[in-house]
């Protein structure tokens, strides 16, 4: 076998060892580069090893120097809106009440600290971001923490939307009339066109951000910005004592469950490709379950006039649009079978899943990351997507196992995991988002190089994904093979010179999974840890394990307006993510199938 560091003959990788020194402008002014990000991680992270809670404000001169590429306005007077509604997209709703945060690994650590009701508070959840918080309806949120990405993910965060909070209550403070109209809408007035623009121009907001803004947060626009106008926002935070084998625990105890179903199902001694993705994908394509019901789904679209899957289905009626029809009843689906009244519909959907060998494990404790166990044998090929026409996976014996793709270290410690609860992996396939640094959002990127922020570490690897795998199966973006990915501690961890001494390497892809991933996969191939600062090869796994790993570009960083707190992916994110869940399902069943052809 060769050796872990060896390069082969033709190929020299990066090794991104040496620190960054600030970029310059075109006119030779210093920019903001990886230093000023380190900084920022060095005083969070040392002011949370206080046994105290620490002022979000006291972080803010940090965050304003480290120039995050996210936050691009944050020092500007008026209000960077692209960088709030990322943040408001992360953070649970009534964080507008919230004056006390609270993080900590497990329910021991808050039952120590005090919270031992902790548990009897509101669940409340966040759009754009999965995680675990509970809120007990006052001003004190609690979130659990999985790992360290957590910490680079949700305080940088949290920074950005007090920033940007505060800017907005200073305008409004200092136009005494406009402050005057918001503060009258608490008792249910209705301001006039005319007094809406004035309001819009105190906080000196586009009219088209407004409206973002009032889509974001619908019913509660108004007590919001009254919100907003009366007070100054001072949050604090308080991190529980905590440790690295901590996070080991948790996701041991959110394994255990996984455990006990494979278990139940007879499925726990079979060959596992495990798949880290989404929890609609692989299902949808599948069971079948969307596509029986194209008579409900289409005439749902028709009735609620969805915005954008209505004119969708108008152009593929009329022959306009050649993108999928299965892909628009998938989109569909979700507003079909979720909202309230509509249980009986979903447990239906549940039981005809589970008629053909497909499980889920809801995630508890600290990892909130869902599991789908997906038994091939028991499939039904009359059921599946079009694009998987020819195969029939039911004399096989593996299994899929399917998570919910984690944030950052999270990856990791599910990897070990997994690794450590078999020796049975066939293919380790991961799909998930990621910032382009030369393509569009849409696209399709399969690196085989991946630089690793938390390991130091470079990778290289056979990707047994290319161009061919997913571009017959894409209608609205590109396949980019043979790019280079770099995996970055937290999206807001990135400024404008950290991201060009990337680009300047040729590193295109900007992610947060697949390094971690790399570093687990590492500790079940060699007879060691993952060393650090390493350029590695893991060519050596190709004889063993089946690897893939595939992105799709939701954010554009070099430009302001294109990120996902500017806007969603929407319907035309379906196209690059099934598109890339076909390729996926290909592979497996193709593989499978010369499994059953060497066994014969």
């Amino acid at each position: 076998m060769q050796a872990a560091t060896d390069r082969p003959e033709n190929e020299r990788p990066t090794r991104l060892r040496e620190p960054i020194p600030p970029a310059r402008g075109a006119s030779g002014e210093s920019r903001t580069g990886r230093r000023e990000v380190e900084l920022y991680v060095r005083t969070y992270m040392t002011l949370l090893q206080s046994s105290g809670a620490v002022g979000i404000s006291s972080l803010e001169p940090a965050h304003l120097t480290a120039g995050s590429s996210l936050h691009a306005g944050a020092g500007e007077t008026r209000p960077d809106l692209n960088a709030f509604l990322y943040s408001v997209q992360r953070i649970p709703a009534c964080i507008v009440q919230v004056r006390h945060i609270v993080l900590g690994q497990t329910h021991r650590a808050f039952v120590r600290a005090g919270f031992a009701t902790m548990s009897d508070w509101t669940r409340v959840s966040a759009p754009g971001r999965r995680r675990r918080w509970h809120w007990d309806d006052g001003d004190v949120l609690a979130a659990y923490i999985a790992s360290a990405s957590d910490l680079d993910d949700l305080i940088p965060t949290i920074v950005a939307y007090q920033i940007e909070w505060n800017k907005m209550h200073r305008l409004l403070r200092g136009e005494p009339e406009a402050r005057e109209l918001v503060a009258g809408t608490r008792e249910g007035r209705q301001p006039s066109p005319d007094e809406i623009a004035r309001v819009q121009d105190a906080l000196q907001i586009h009219p088209t951000d407004w409206d973002r803004l009032g889509a974001v947060w619908g019913s509660r626009f108004w007590p919001n910005l009254a919100a907003i106008a009366e007070e100054h926002k001072r949050i604090d935070l308080r991190m529980l004592s905590g440790t690295y084998l901590g996070y080991g625990r948790s996701v041991r105890s959110w394994w255990r469950p996984v455990s006990g179903e494979l278990a139940r199902e007879r499925l726990a001694e079979r060959p596992v490709y495990f798949v880290s993705s989404n929890t609609h994908s692989l299902v949808n394509t599948l069971s079948g379950v969307a596509r029986r019901r194209e008579p409900e789904l289409l005439d749902f679209i028709r009735k609620t006039r969805h915005p954008e899957m209505y004119p969708e289905l108008e152009k593929i009626e009329r022959g306009d649009e050649r993108s999928s029809l299965e892909n628009l009843l998938y989109f569909a689906a979700r507003p079909y079978f979720y909202p309230p009244g509509m249980a009986d519909a979903r447990s239906v959907r549940t039981r005809e899943e589970n008629a053909v060998g497909i499980y889920h494990v809801d995630p508890s404790g600290a990892v909130d990351v869902g599991v789908q166990v997906i038994d091939l044998s028991r499939l039904d090929p009359t059921a599946f997507d079009s694009r998987l026409a020819g195969f029939d996976p039911r004399g096989s014996d593996a299994i899929i196992v399917n998570i919910n793709y984690p944030l950052g270290m999270a990856a990791y410690h599910i990897m070990s995991q997994i690794g450590g609860s078999t020796d049975l992996l066939q293919g380790i396939y991961v799909l998930g988002k990621a910032a382009t640094l030369n393509g569009r959002i849409g696209d399709i990127m399969m690196a085989n190089v991946v630089h690793d922020e938390h390991s130091g570490n470079t990778y290289w690897f056979d990707n047994c994904f290319g161009t061919e795998s997913v571009a017959p199966y894409l209608t609205f973006g590109a396949a980019l093979d043979n790019q280079k990915a770099v995996t970055v501690k937290g999206t807001f961890l990135q400024n404008e010179g950290y991201l060009d001494f990337y680009y300047r390497e040729n590193f295109t892809v900007v992610e947060m999974e697949a390094g971690p991933y790399l570093s687990a996969i590492y500790e079940d191939v060699f007879l060691e840890r993952h060393p650090s600062d390493q350029a590695i090869n893991l060519a050596p796994l190709a004889g063993q394990i089946d690897l893939g790993i595939i992105h799709y570009a939701s954010d554009t960083p070099y430009t302001r307006a294109h990120t996902l707190g500017a806007r969603g992916m929407s319907y035309y994110g379906m196209d690059s993510t099934y598109a890339s869940t076909v390729a996926i399902l290909r592979r497996i069943f193709a593989l499978e199938r010369e499994r059953a052809e060497g066994r014969r």
